[in-house]
């Protein structure tokens, strides 16, 4: 990838800023756009240089010109919706990002090689494990990727559409599309997921500002991955991934949420009060979510090496320099 370009939908996230720093401290004349709508970080926390746009996928025509501008050789698609929470509420606007906004970004590409009938670039989508849904049942885990995609809720829905139709443009259009489906990840910088919550919530317990940790659903289990880890999986995609194909990225132990308060109250040492939060428990919860990356290590020899610990310790340590 040196001397080339790399183009970022949806780099002000968790995942696009934890990838920009990897990809600069990794490869070396490495131009890195990256576009950005509604960041979910502070762009500060960025510690790499990089080209920031803001751009909203919905709308064609800015994305086509940055596209035709940049001539991207690697497009990592991360711009979404992220939230199932969010698309209980906003189904309409859930659709339009992450499905719209993927129809958007292959047909600029194939409207910028009816210039430049060379121009082939491979494109990293960020799918979900959401697709899977209600085949997350004992039986199926760790799911495999043949397993039947059933989403339970409109945001599992749209990833269903960015994931095929990613495919479509590969299999009718040549268009080297890898798709990713990405399990449980989190880490410094996340909002909005239980480890994120729990982290902020037992760091204002542990100074006096908050009481007690509301909660949802403790009985769940999940399969966690550091972002740190993800984004390592997503460039050896674009590596030697191929063309086509669809990778589960998971961790490899699972976790009941109940046991992520315990690794937490282990490490500040302190005990965490806890209360139920109706606004917390969804319609619908898959029980267990956790797939097998085995066809991923095959692939590329990725391997998962950041245990949860360090994560949720890196997490505290974050929420303590940010929070008053």
């Amino acid at each position: 990838m040196d001397n080339e370009c790399t183009f970022i939908t949806g780099a002000a996230g968790l995942v696009g800023s934890h990838l920009i720093e990897y990809l600069h401290k990794k490869k070396t004349g490495i131009n890195i756009v990256a576009t950005y709508y509604r960041p979910t970080i502070r762009l500060s926390d960025i510690k790499a240089p990089v080209k920031m746009v803001e751009c909203d996928v919905r709308y064609f025509s800015h994305l086509y010109m940055l596209i035709d501008q940049y001539r991207p050789n690697i497009i990592f698609h991360l711009a979404a919706q992220s939230y199932p929470t969010v698309s209980w509420e906003r189904p309409a606007e859930t659709m339009e990002i992450n499905a719209i906004g993927t129809i958007n970004l292959f047909e600029a590409i194939k409207f910028l090689r009816k210039k430049n009938n060379s121009y082939n670039p491979t494109v990293i989508v960020a799918c979900s494990s959401a697709e899977y849904g209600a085949s997350l049942t004992p039986e199926n885990i760790p799911v495999k990727e043949i397993t039947p995609l059933l989403p339970l809720h409109p945001y599992g829905v749209s990833k269903v559409c960015q994931d095929l139709l990613s495919f479509q443009y590969f299999a009718n259009d040549g268009i080297k599309a890898i798709r990713a489906r990405i399990f449980n990840t989190t880490g410094p910088r996340k909002i909005n997921d239980v480890v994120s919550d729990f982290t902020k919530r037992a760091v204002l317990v542990k100074r006096r500002i908050e009481k007690k940790i509301k909660v949802g659903n403790l009985n769940t289990s999940r399969a966690i991955l550091d972002v740190r880890d993800l984004v390592v999986a997503l460039v050896l995609l674009a590596e030697k991934g191929k063309p086509g194909e669809v990778y589960n990225i998971s961790g490899e132990k699972v976790y009941r949420v109940s046991e992520i308060l315990d690794i937490i109250q282990d490490i500040l040492k302190i005990e965490l009060p806890v209360e139920i939060d109706e606004n917390l428990l969804r319609p619908v919860d898959e029980a267990v979510i956790f797939g097998d990356s085995s066809k991923l290590k095959h692939d590329t020899g990725w391997e998962q090496k950041i245990p949860l610990q360090e994560t949720i310790s890196d997490m505290i340590n974050y929420w303590e320099d940010i929070l008053p």
